[in-house]
């Protein structure tokens, strides 16, 4: 970057490498690790510094007090915070520094707000309208209600749905074979409905619309080739609004009603977890502050003393 000095420049040149063929990470989280690192790069060059071993925990934390200045959201400084400690971590680790500053750094409690959900009688009243409106056995309306039987039955990410092939499912077993963050797979299973409707897109409906260079994806748009997550979250977003009284949710509000639905029957944190693909326990901790909040509605709404 031609606005930091030599050594910083080079060591953030490094750092992209590292996250892009060491940690395989997608592109939108590079592109956000790199810019969170060079905005405290700048901040140090502007205090004077021009080295990683003159980086201390003083300098980040003028950083980060600087950032609240400015507006940004808790959640921003804590994303902004935790980039930072990685890379201070790296450039230790790789012999770029002497000192790891960024372990001496805290960062602002997040707020964590309750992830939308629908209720069983709202996803279950999504999925009979798409079932409905696919009668006429369009290859695109049996496509729609196999997606949406997907990702309510697996929780997966819509990154992950679309990067299927056909291979990745096994319809002998209920189960599919899933990339998520990192490229770590995993295997999800998956109830009959949604067998039931991947079947009906695929024997009926994806060989009509399947067109060359489309591969072995297991899903295709309008016009055959692989579909993209944009299409499938503007159909998300469609098909929600024929639910009366349903929120606006997209596909990852379908990937919280998953998660919500299977604590509420009884599943255990840590197959949730697994399930959905969380690297940390604590990233699905907030699911019972879900079913928990509606305990509480629940109870103030029955109980005569509540």
């Amino acid at each position: 970057m031609p606005d930091l000095p030599e050594e910083f420049a080079v060591a953030l040149a490094a750092y992209e490498r590292h996250l892009v063929s060491e940690r395989d990470l997608t592109p939108h989280t590079v592109r956000a690790y790199l810019g969170d690192v060079a905005g405290m790069l700048r901040h140090a060059s502007a205090l004077g510094l021009h080295s990683l071993d003159q980086l201390d925990v003083r300098t980040l934390r003028s950083w980060l007090a600087n950032q609240q200045t400015l507006g940004k959201a808790r959640t921003t400084m804590a994303r902004r915070a935790t980039a930072v400690r990685v890379f201070t971590a790296w450039a230790l680790r790789t012999g770029r520094a002497s000192a790891d500053p960024g372990a001496q750094l805290g960062s602002p409690k997040a707020h964590r707000p309750l992830p939308p959900a629908l209720d069983v009688a709202e996803a279950r009243a999504l999925l009979e309208a798409a079932a409905r409106s696919a009668d006429d056995g369009s290859p695109v309306g049996l496509r729609d209600v196999a997606i949406l039987e997907l990702l309510y039955a697996t929780g997966i990410r819509v990154g992950e749905l679309c990067g299927l092939d056909v291979d990745d499912v096994d319809r002998s077993r209920r189960v599919v074979r899933v990339f998520g963050k990192g490229r770590k797979e995993r295997t999800v299973p998956y109830g009959l409905p949604a067998d039931q409707a991947l079947g009906r897109w695929l024997d009926a409906a994806r060989p009509s619309l399947l067109a060359p260079g489309a591969g072995a994806a297991l899903f295709v748009g309008a016009r055959g080739k692989r579909i993209d997550q944009r299409a499938v979250r503007s159909m998300v977003h469609r098909r929600l609004a024929d639910v009366p009284g349903a929120p606006d949710l997209g596909p990852h509000g379908l990937r919280h009603t998953a998660a919500t639905h299977l604590l509420e029957g009884g599943a255990d944190l840590r197959t949730v977890q697994e399930l959905l693909g969380h690297a940390s326990l604590a990233t699905t901790q907030i699911y019972t502050h879900v079913t928990a909040e509606r305990l509480r509605t629940a109870y103030q709404l029955a109980h005569p003393r509540a």
